[in-house]
């Protein structure tokens, strides 16, 4: 249903989006911001369900310029930093302060329950006059010869109707809606894992100003979050590899709850832990597409995991869907008002994005290794490469700062571990590319089946 009283039909808007999520919603506020005409159109209905609660310092400005940093504030929890945990160094818990990072402007962030998180961004589009409808399925999306975009979706009712643009922004998720149509989305060849998690009161929390930290284990079959939210909640949930998930027997609940007994930090922690609702999973069915943007008389975009994910709980997925946003609406704004930069504007918009995925995803791929650990275990700052870690964990990348330079000694450093701890790191690299050649579909099988099934 639409936020705004508006019909949609006959209209003609400057640019349509698809998906109401973080990416769709962010990039049509900045676009309404710079005096566009924009339409929205989401699938589902807010408030709904989804996994990535931990939001990155970084992403607190681009709250403010969307005007509702004051509205999520009064949801999270906040956030100073991000504890890890090793049961194999001899230093078993590090705990990096965003005040640490290279810019002491951001020392904190939020947890927050996407539910409530997404629809307080959606519903701020009626404040910047964008028309955004709910229940809304796109059908069919063609590019017409005078550059214009025609796009028909069904409503609520499942009455059609037609809705002609100059530009269409495909922010739809891993839905992917353009990849699919398009035949761009491509299985990532790298990472291959899936998550088990829940929401469960009574665990344990630290005190004073950790209290609201993310708390991250590593055990043999993968990662384990805890994420303090608000109401005495904590999200809970396991990043496993495929071949350890193909071992269930009973049900997400009795596996998940196997694997916290893995971990006795964790098993004490939630030692008085009570569920709340049911314990869920998802694949993560890691993808990109070859291609960000139409080619000429093809005027769409792809901005968040409508274009590329990496990874279905690690805290860079909001973040790379927002800043994606504010960078995809600087492109699309410079496009329209002079068409002849377009190829300029386009690949400058690209080139931004994909530095960025890559820098997250080395690291992601890697999280897991032996010699990762060891890095993020070992005390001091050389070189200022915490400095840099915690920008990273930040999400600083999308902006001109010294990190790049410690990110790549970072990087110089992780590679010298990897020779100088060889045997057991080539372990762990064969193991990892052994999970990726599984295949995706039978993760999705295990994650899915009942426990009368085994």
């Amino acid at each position: 249903m639409p936020i705004e009283a508006k019909t949609a039909d006959s209209e003609n808007y400057d640019i349509v989006i698809i998906g109401g999520g973080p990416a769709g919603s962010s990039t049509a506020t900045f676009l309404a911001q710079k005096g566009w005409q924009v339409l929205l159109l989401e699938r589902e209905k807010h408030p709904r369900f989804h996994i990535g609660e931990s939001l990155l310092p970084m992403t607190l400005p681009l709250l403010k310029e969307l005007g509702v940093f004051d509205k999520i504030k009064a949801i999270g929890t906040p956030k100073y930093g991000a504890e890890f945990n090793s049961q194999s160094e001899d230093n078993p818990l590090e705990t990096f302060y965003f005040s640490g990072s290279l810019d002491k402007e951001h020392p904190q962030a939020f947890q927050v329950l996407r539910s409530q998180f997404d629809e307080i961004l959606f519903r701020n589009l009626s404040a910047n006059n964008v028309a955004a409808y709910e229940s809304c399925k796109v059908t069919s999306v063609a590019f017409q010869e005078n550059d214009s975009v025609l796009l028909s979706y069904t409503d609520d009712n499942q009455s059609e109707h037609q809705i002609k643009s100059r530009f269409l922004i495909d922010a739809s998720g891993r839905d992917t809606f353009i990849s699919r149509k398009l035949k761009l989305k491509q299985k990532s060849k790298k990472h291959n894992s899936a998550a088990i998690f829940g929401h469960f009161q009574k665990v344990e929390r630290r005190s004073g100003n950790d209290a609201g930290n993310i708390s991250i284990y590593w055990f043999e079959h993968g990662w384990f979050w805890l994420i303090p939210l608000q109401n005495g909640i904590m999200s809970v949930g396991a990043v496993c590899y495929p071949n350890y998930l193909k071992q269930r027997r009973g049900s997400l609940a009795e596996f998940l709850q196997e694997s916290i007994k893995l971990v006795p930090e964790v098993q004490q922690r939630m030692q008085n832990a009570e569920v709340v609702g049911e314990i869920q999973a998802t694949g993560n069915f890691t993808y990109t597409s070859t291609r960000m943007y139409g080619k000429p008389g093809e005027n769409y975009l792809l901005v968040g995991d409508a274009y590329a994910f990496i990874d279905p709980v690690f805290s860079s997925g909001v973040h790379i869907a927002m800043s994606g946003a504010k960078l995809a609406a600087e492109c699309v704004d410079e496009l329209l008002r002079d068409p002849a930069n377009r190829t300029k504007a386009l690949n400058s918009y690209s080139d931004r994005i994909n530095a960025a995925l890559n820098t997250f995803s080395w690291l992601i791929h890697r999280f897991n290794s032996p010699v990762m650990q060891k890095i993020f275990m070992a005390p001091g700052n050389n070189f200022q490469i915490k400095e840099a870690i915690i920008s990273l964990l930040a999400g600083d990348l999308y902006r001109n700062t010294p990190i790049k330079l410690r990110l790549n000694m970072f990087k110089a450093i992780y590679y010298f571990m990897f020779c100088l701890n060889f045997p057991k790191a080539w372990v762990n690299y064969r193991r990892r590319k052994r999970n990726i050649a599984t295949e995706l579909t039978a993760t999705s099988e295990v994650l899915e089946k009942k426990p009368s099934e085994d």
